[in-house]
């Protein structure tokens, strides 16, 4: 069974979409059911957000290394 959905996008959003789907010789509807689908098959939602979450809570260890600019310099106009 389908049912209809109606989405709120950016037209520059829909534009490119469209494109996509067409690159892919597929409906804009049919690449965003593929995507859903992806999305919550692997899964379970409450498992994987509780996982990210928990990273989240806890940060992750990266580093930038010594800092060799200035504000200025990566704001510089």
């Amino acid at each position: 069974m389908s049912r209809n959905l109606t989405l709120t996008l950016p037209s520059d959003l829909v534009r490119r979409a469209k494109i996509a789907a067409a690159a892919r010789d597929t409906s804009l509807s049919a690449l965003i059911a593929e995507y859903l689908e992806r999305l919550t098959r692997d899964d379970d939602y409450d498992e994987v957000w509780q996982r990210e979450r928990t990273l989240m809570e806890q940060g992750l260890p990266m580093s930038v290394g010594e800092v060799t600019w200035s504000r200025d310099d990566v704001h510089e106009r």
